[in-house]
């Protein structure tokens, strides 16, 4: 059995997802339709749908296609963590059809100018929010925002953080430092779980090979291992540089065998209560 801890889907007849440039590969629908067949010939058998957009009425979509859905197991959706109502928004999107699913929460903290974003006083309340209804807080940040995401973990040792696409390395580059040392003193908490995942999205277009992949991937797996691991597709966001089933062969290449059933299954069930 296989967890894919990280996905997307979005339909534009719907939603707008902004971010996407026009002219793009991914400026199309992507649905759970799409995904399953692909997911089912990887031997994928459960998933974690994770936001897309600062849009407060997409979790609510999100919870109900989990619910229809025998492919996805958790949600990780979003909601303005600084609002002063956090606490009670949470429990209201788990009251909504197919709230059981809801299993973290997410804010594109990559796009914030500030650095520190995760360290105002009103993000912290809506983190101790998030942190009091069981859930956990998924990353999505650049390098130079990691610093912060250690003061964050560790003032917030109630909350368990999830670092999406392990910190998203400058592989392009094909520079280590400071992201490998950042990287290290996040793992160094006992409440950070970090996500192999998006690292083909992170290499220089169309002149990469996996092997370039290998450094970041070692120094995830050294740092977090395996039990704070797990793996992540980034469907469809991958799919300009790798196919689904691409992604899953060459995470598993980078990966022993003997590290697979915690990074492929049993990290993510745990850690999202799937």
């Amino acid at each position: 059995m296989t967890v894919d801890a990280h996905h997307h889907v979005w339909e534009l007849s719907v939603r707008d997802q902004d971010w996407i440039a026009e002219g793009s590969p991914l400026r199309r629908d992507f649905t759970v339709g799409d995904l399953a067949p692909q997911a089912r010939a990887a031997g994928v058998d459960r998933t974690v749908l994770v936001q897309t957009v600062t849009v407060a009425e997409e979790t609510p979509e999100f919870l109900a296609l989990a619910a229809a859905s025998d492919l996805i197991a958790g949600v990780v959706g979003w909601t303005d963590l600084t609002r002063p109502d956090v606490a009670e928004e949470l429990a209201r999107l788990r009251e909504l059809p197919g709230g059981r699913y809801l299993k973290g929460i997410r804010h594109q903290v990559q796009g914030e100018p500030d650095p520190r974003w995760l360290l105002r006083a009103d993000v912290r309340r809506g983190l101790t929010a998030v942190a009091a209804a069981g859930l956990v807080h998924d990353l999505v940040v650049l390098p130079h925002q990691l610093p912060a995401c250690v003061e964050a973990a560790a003032s917030l040792p109630g909350l368990t953080f999830v670092l999406d696409h392990s910190g998203k390395p400058p592989i392009a580059s094909g520079a280590l430092e400071p992201w490998a040392s950042d990287v290290r003193a996040l793992a160094a908490l006992p409440n950070t779980v970090c996500k192999l995942s998006g690292l083909v999205t992170e290499a220089a277009p169309g002149s990469w090979a996996p092997d370039d992949l290998r450094p970041y991937a070692d120094t995830v797996l050294e740092a977090f291992g395996p039990a704070r691991l797990m793996f992540g597709s980034d469907w469809p966001v991958c799919t300009p540089t790798a196919s689904y089933g691409e992604v899953l062969y060459i995470a598993r290449q980078l990966t022993e065998p003997s590290t697979h059933e915690q990074i492929f299954e049993t990290t993510a069930v745990r850690i999202y209560g799937l």
